[in-house]
């Protein structure tokens, strides 16, 4: 199967007669828009992992390397659209607009989610591995039976987009999501950052044939997609998600990408990989990639640059300022949000607990 790519690791442009149409549009104020938000991603990415190290998180995930799938795929989204990420789409969340300090309220355990996700049409992070491909699809399937899929209206037409990594793919849920969307036709498309490791699992061990083959078991067209290529990360999501507002169906999209850090921080990477490895993959970076080809284009001038360095300073500093004024809720906010709608159950839970809660203050005051 071959692999999309517009951009080489050098950036050089590659013509593409399928989707040289999807980036036509997209001038030097547009690249350099995606250039900025890559590297305020991944500001963001050594800033929180730093903090976590300082101990001011309990955990962290790091997406440093996925930068232009992010990116990319996320520019292609309509406003309209809803993401479903799994729990290192950072760069997804910054191009919808959600502020990245209230990402790291569930890293922090302050909060269930941290953000409003009506507000920007992205769904909480998942951590359970592979779980959301089902809500994304099931999502669709509601937005068909609404009556906003295929009317032809752009500005009403809309679709969903389920991020996961190569790992979730080894999970029964998304097999599961995979047959559901292909039955139904649902508006769904299946964004697969294959990044070579589930922690320390390598790729070619989970699956013998490319990722992207996954789809074509199911019915559902797929494509293969240099990951670290913004360019074409964007057009193939372009073309993907236009197929899903048609009413056109699901797509199944492998980005190949790579994790430059840990899985998390917790996890040790020099355990299982080779330093040759990372170099090679090192050398295909996706900032560097679209800075090179700007800067051939005589596009990236100087106060652009100074200016991005200002504005990600103050990202760090709003990030860290952001966390060290969390502080934990009341503990009985952890029943606020288990259902939709009042439970008797957790009304006599919720009841208990503050009975409790009343009686250990009672003790200490004695």
């Amino acid at each position: 199967m071959e692999t999309v790519q517009l951009l080489t690791p050098e950036g050089t442009r590659v013509a593409d007669a399928r989707y040289d149409r999807r980036v036509a549009h997209l001038d030097a104020d547009a690249l350099r828009g995606f250039y900025a938000d890559m590297v305020l991603t991944r500001r963001f990415d050594t800033e929180a992992t730093a903090l976590q190290r300082q101990g001011e998180l309990g955990l962290f995930t790091p997406s440093m390397g996925q930068e232009a799938a992010q990116v990319g795929s996320a520019h292609a989204l309509a406003p309209q659209d809803w993401a479903f990420p799994a729990y290192r789409e950072h760069g997804v969340l910054h191009v919808r607009g959600v502020d990245l300090v209230d990402v790291l309220k569930q890293f922090r355990g302050v909060d269930h989610g941290g953000w409003d996700p009506a507000e920007h049409h992205v769904h909480l992070f998942t951590l359970v591995v592979g779980a959301h491909p089902l809500h994304a699809v099931g999502y669709a399937m509601g937005m068909q039976r609404d009556g906003v899929v295929g009317t032809g209206d752009p500005q009403r037409d809309a679709g969903v987009i389920a991020y996961l990594g190569d790992g979730a793919t080894s999970q029964g849920d998304v097999s599961e999501a995979l047959v559901f969307a292909g039955a139904s036709d649902a508006p769904v498309v299946f964004f697969v950052q294959n990044n070579q490791w589930a922690i320390s699992v390598p790729v070619g061990t989970q699956s013998k044939v490319p990722l992207a083959q996954r789809g074509q078991g199911f019915g559902i067209p797929t494509v293969r997609v240099d990951g670290n290529d913004v360019l074409a990360s964007y057009a193939v999501t372009a073309e993907a998600m236009e197929r899903a507002h048609r009413g056109h169906g699901p797509t199944f999209i492998e980005a190949v990408t790579y994790r430059m850090g840990a899985h998390t921080t917790s996890d040790d990477p020099l355990r299982y990989r080779e330093d040759d490895e990372v170099a090679a993959w090192r050398a295909k970076d996706p900032i560097d990639r679209l800075r090179r080809y700007l800067e051939s284009a005589g596009e990236l001038p100087q106060d652009f640059l100074a200016d991005l360095e200002a504005r990600s300073e103050a990202l760090a500093r709003h990030v860290r300022d952001g966390v060290h004024a969390m502080t934990a809720p009341e503990p009985t906010s952890m029943f606020d949000h288990v259902y939709a709608s009042p439970h008797s159950l957790v009304q006599s839970e919720r009841a208990w607990f503050e009975q409790y809660e009343a009686g250990l203050a009672e003790g200490g005051a004695r």
